[in-house]
Parts: C-alpha cells; sequence; structure tokens
C-alpha cells in the first residue's frame, strides 16, 4: 500500500450516510426474501436516477435485510431530503400496489465524518444513521400509522437542513422525540411522506425553525455535480440478486473504474429519467 491509500483510509470524508432497512424482514422466508431484497433495490435505483445522483456519488453495502449508503458531500443534503425521498416514497408506493403484504422501509439519515475502506465505512455518523432507521419509535410508527415508509433524522440534520425548508421539504411534516440508543440519549426528527407530522407519544414540544441567523449547510452547486442525461448508462445496484446483472461493491463494469472509492464513468441505476415538478408529486 503507497502513501496516498493509506493516507485515504485513515481520513474521514463529509458525507450524508443513509440506513435503509425493511419491516419485519425475518418474517420473509427463503423464496420470499429475494423478491424483497430485489423491490429495495429497484426502489433505490429509480430514486438516484430521477434525482439525478450519479453512481460515483454513492457507497452502497448491502445488508441483507436492507441497504447501507453514504453519498458525497457535493451531493447538497436537502436534495436527499427532498426529491430523493418524494422519488422513494412514489416507487415504494408503485411496488407496493399489488402486494397482500406491502414492504415497509425505515430510513435513517444523518451527516458527518464517514472513512472508507477496502470493506466498507465507518465511524459515528454511520452508527448513528444505523441506529436511528432501527429505533423503536420508527418501527412503532410504521406499524401503528400504516404507512410504506418512515424517514428519521438526526437533530444536526433537521437543524440544518430541514428546519431551513426547500423545494419538497416540510418542516411542519416532521416530529421529534428523545431516543435512549446505546451511545446516549439523542433527539431525532421523524417523518412519514406525504403526511402531517406523526403523534408520537412522550415526544417533547417541536423545536421553532432555525431562523436566518442559523448558519445553513455550505452551498452546493447542484447543477455542476449532476450528468447530463446522455452521461447516464443503464446499471442496478442488484449485484449478488438470482437473474440480475448490475453492479456491488467490488463488481464493476467496463464504462468505468474505481479509484479510491470513487467511481469513474457514465453509469446509470434504474431506468430512464424524467423531469419532476411539484404539480406531479403526491
Amino acid at each position: 500500500m503507497n502513501h496516498d491509500d493509506a493516507l485515504e483510509l485513515t481520513e474521514a470524508h463529509y458525507e450524508s450516510v443513509i440506513s435503509v432497512d425493511a419491516r419485519r424482514s425475518g418474517g420473509y422466508d427463503d423464496v420470499d426474501k429475494p423478491r424483497m431484497r430485489a423491490r429495495i433495490y429497484r426502489v433505490l435505483e429509480t430514486a438516484f436516477t430521477h434525482a439525478r445522483i450519479a453512481r460515483d456519488a454513492v457507497h452502497l453495502e448491502d445488508r441483507g435485510d436492507g441497504v447501507l449508503l453514504s453519498v458525497a458531500g457535493r451531493i447538497a443534503a436537502s436534495r436527499l431530503l427532498g426529491l430523493w425521498l418524494v422519488e422513494v416514497h412514489e416507487k415504494l408506493r408503485d411496488e407496493n400496489r399489488d402486494l397482500a403484504v406491502p414492504l415497509g422501509l425505515r430510513i435513517g439519515m444523518h451527516v458527518g465524518p464517514v472513512r472508507h475502506d477496502d470493506r466498507g465505512i465507518s465511524g459515528r455518523a454511520v452508527d448513528l444513521a444505523c441506529r436511528l432507521a432501527d429505533s423503536s419509535v420508527a418501527r412503532d410508527l410504521l406499524d401503528a400509522e400504516k404507512a410504506d415508509l418512515v424517514l428519521v433524522t438526526s437533530q444536526s440534520l433537521y437543524e440544518d437542513v430541514v428546519g431551513g425548508g426547500g423545494k419538497f421539504i416540510e418542516p411542519a411534516q416532521y416530529a421529534p422525540a428523545r431516543l435512549e440508543l446505546k451511545e446516549g440519549a439523542v433527539t431525532a426528527w421523524f417523518h412519514l411522506p406525504g403526511r402531517p407530522a406523526p403523534e408520537i407519544p412522550g415526544a417533547p414540544p417541536a423545536a421553532p425553525a432555525p431562523t436566518a441567523a442559523v448558519a445553513p449547510l455550505p452551498a452546493v452547486d447542484d447543477e455542476s455535480d449532476d450528468a447530463d442525461e446522455d452521461d447516464f448508462e443503464a446499471v442496478d445496484m442488484s449485484g449478488h440478486l438470482p437473474g440480475r446483472v448490475g453492479i456491488r461493491q467490488n463488481v464493476r463494469r467496463d464504462a468505468f473504474h474505481n479509484e479510491h472509492n470513487v467511481y469513474h464513468g457514465n453509469v446509470q441505476m434504474g431506468g430512464s429519467t424524467h423531469q419532476v415538478t411539484e404539480q406531479g408529486k403526491g
């Protein structure tokens, strides 16, 4: 290992971390579980494609009953909390349309320092995102509200991004709750896309949205980091799922290559792109 490679493994990159877990994954048998996993990947592939987030900005690890992702800091967190989440919810509802037992997803999201190595990612930001998605409040909300999807954000992500609002981001639709995690007590914010703020028993009163005095996250020029439509090539993230050809952490098509956890080349996940407007979203 040369000096540059060693340095890369010790440096932390400020990234968005997303943990995606399936509801009651233990209830799926050996026949249904691969189908459940395939649905999760289709939902995520479509959302990243339609939100115009290129594959080289996304690191993905399979977790059996879910997925762990980190998204490069050059992608604005507001796009993940806004357009990307809208696309996830829309595709998930489409997947569930004909299912007797709908697929439910819990998504935990945080932004913080992340370290990459040959086996994946690590850091407190990763641990927190996973704890949020796996929290009992998230599980209970998904069942009590009979919802397809629940998003849980950290306090800092709510204050820095959600509280300021934005396209497809409505702070009034989030509700806080105090969570007792292994690392200690934290405040998290819960959101059911397309619904009013959920009622959480015993939750603290909602804090006021940050004013202009609160410094937002550094501005990101989304357009400069987006690939043009012609730059995308149809590629899925299903990895080793039976009968599907795509990419996973250690397998890459000839269209691109990897260098220090960065993919180079023309890549797309999922189907064709389309223009999204506020009128078209529910």
